[in-house]
């Protein structure tokens, strides 16, 4: 898949502004997939639970 759609004319200014939003988006780092990271987001646990010295 390109970039660019095969016919620019057809193509409006909203559309193009959409196509370009995805591209950007695609183009971002993932966060990580699996292990403990995507344990604690399952369980809805957050980030700092497991630094239990960090809480007061």
């Amino acid at each position: 898949m390109t970039d660019e759609p095969p016919d620019d004319a057809a193509e409006t200014p909203i559309q193009r502004a959409l196509r370009l939003k995805k591209a950007a988006i695609d183009a971002k780092p993932k966060p990580p997939r699996g292990g403990k990271f995507q344990r604690q987001q399952a369980a809805g646990i957050a980030a700092g639970k497991s630094k239990p010295w960090m809480s007061k």
